[in-house]
């Protein structure tokens, strides 16, 4: 039988002989949190600055009001996001990232780099040799 031997971390991160292995832990929590529809799109349109709820909602369309709620609920419980209650008349309501959700900002550019060289402007639909 043979011993054992320590991975290099090459091999940790791509598995035995680059097979295929399980992600590690750190990769799969981040995937937990912006593998939900709609959060990557919530915390982009937070990027710039921050936002009242109407805003964030016109600016990821499609999304409920619900799921806009719920996503910004759970992104201030992870300390992504602030929720901050302006006095009125009228009450308003904004969002702003936190540091912890500003130091996403490179690795969301680096997202959108790949993207835009590896993903077609339709990447779910027809394959452009089907398309008539």
């Amino acid at each position: 039988m043979a011993e054992p031997r320590e991975q290099t971390q090459q091999e940790g991160t791509l598995g035995a002989a680059g097979g295929c292995s399980e992600p590690e832990s750190s990769i799969t929590r981040v995937f937990q949190v912006l593998g939900k529809r709609w959060t990557g799109l919530v915390l982009a349109a937070l990027m710039n600055g921050p936002g009242h709820f109407a805003q964030l909602r016109r600016a990821v369309p499609g999304i409920s009001e619900r799921m806009l709620s719920d996503r910004l609920t759970e992104l201030a419980s992870l300390g992504l996001v602030v929720r901050t209650v302006e006095e009125g008349p009228p009450l308003r309501v904004s969002y702003k990232l936190t540091g912890a959700g500003l130091a996403l900002r490179p690795a969301m550019t680096e997202l959108t780099r790949w993207a835009d060289t590896h993903l077609p402007d339709e990447a779910v639909g027809c394959p452009t040799e089907f398309r008539a």
